[in-house]
């Protein structure tokens, strides 16, 4: 007991001499309860300081969330490492600052937790303002374009519909509408966009219609002589076959030109009408234009009449219809035309043309 008590007497000297050799004089007042200032030196190195634990972290054993990415660790690291730093190179008795610091990259990372469980609203948010996505289309131009951009639309969508009933009035049967504004519907579809029933029809076309022409011309010595007979849809058959994108010149000129006049004029050749008169001038003019092409008329030449024939043979059956057809051709050889009138206005356009080009070459 005295050992003891001695013992407990030494410790206590030993405190109150500590107190009474300590820098300032301090001394420790335990019967007070008052506790001396612990030195500034004295505090733990922030460094030490324990980082916060990232929120949602699983516990030793337990398996991984799903769907927590690992940007959460390296937060809490980045979060430690500012601490530290801070810690190191601020005034001492910062201790507070850095557990601060420490639960602000804490409070980030479990705010980054946090935006992903919400979904992708919150992954979206969580990306930062790039991910954020701004108007698009026609929403992304300014006032002014975009009014520009829906007059245009508006444009092409009255634009399609117009056209849509102009055809529609063209295929569809004779009503008010059609013979009140007949000529204006044809003057829009006529003849790009004309429609017909041909394919559809119970009888479609089983024929093969070759159109030829020959013409007489009066040569420079005051001769006449007549040509050879030239295939015209030969010629266009040459010019579409291969051609991915032949012209519709090729295609329906002279096609539609014939069927214009056999529909016009009865079986003597005769014109039925003023449709009849026109569709002659018309194949005149093509006739002209087809011999230019050929060469027909050499230097001084001049065609006086032209002559169109057709040659009309059937399209064999396939074996299984067992119909029975005429291979023989039908001929058709119209009277000749003459063509003076025509040359007259040709002759006179390029006298005119020419006298013009004179006139500029000579100012000039």
């Amino acid at each position: 007991m005295d050992a003891y008590d001695k013992g407990s007497d030494a410790r206590q000297g030993q405190g109150q001499g500590q107190g009474q050799g300590r820098p300032g004089g301090e001394a420790g007042r335990e019967g007070t309860g008052e506790t001396a200032a612990e030195p500034a030196g004295a505090t733990e190195p922030a460094g030490a300081t324990e980082p916060a634990e990232p929120a949602g972290a699983a516990e030793p054993g337990e398996p991984a969330e799903p769907g927590r990415p690992a940007e959460r660790a390296a937060a809490v690291e980045r979060a430690g490492a500012v601490g530290a730093a801070a810690g190191a190179s601020g005034p001492v008795g910062t201790s507070a600052d850095v557990q601060v610091a420490v639960a602000d990259g804490a409070a980030g990372a479990a705010g980054v937790a946090t935006c992903e469980d919400a979904g992708p609203a919150g992954a979206l948010l969580a990306t930062g303002p790039t991910a954020v996505t701004g108007p698009t289309g026609v929403a992304a131009l300014s006032p002014r374009y975009q009014v520009g951009a829906v007059v245009a639309l508006a444009v092409v969508a009255v634009a399609v519909c117009a056209h849509i009933g102009l055809v529609f009035l063209h295929v569809a049967p004779s009503n008010t509408l059609t013979k009140q504004h007949g000529s204006v519907v044809d003057e829009w579809v006529f003849p790009e966009f004309e429609q017909n029933w041909k394919l559809f029809a119970p009888n479609p076309l089983q024929q093969n219609v070759s159109v030829q022409l020959r013409a007489e011309v009066s040569t420079a010595d005051g001769e006449i002589r007549t040509t050879r007979w030239y295939d015209l849809s030969a010629e266009d058959g040459r010019a579409i076959d291969g051609n991915p994108l032949p012209s519709h010149t090729q295609q329906n000129e002279l096609r539609r030109a014939w069927d214009f006049f056999v529909a016009s004029h009865d079986s003597e050749d005769r014109p039925v009408g003023v449709r009849g008169t026109l569709s002659e001038t018309y194949l005149r003019r093509i006739a002209l234009l087809r011999l230019d092409r050929g060469g027909a008329a050499g230097p001084g030449d001049v065609v006086e009449r032209v002559q169109y024939r057709s040659r009309t043979t059937n399209v064999e059956p396939p074996p299984w219809s067992g119909e029975k057809v005429s291979d023989r051709p039908t001929v058709r050889e119209l009277p000749w035309w003459s063509v003076a009138a025509e040359n007259r206005g040709s002759r006179a356009g390029k006298a005119g043309q020419s006298g013009q080009a004179a006139q500029e070459g000579g100012a000039a």
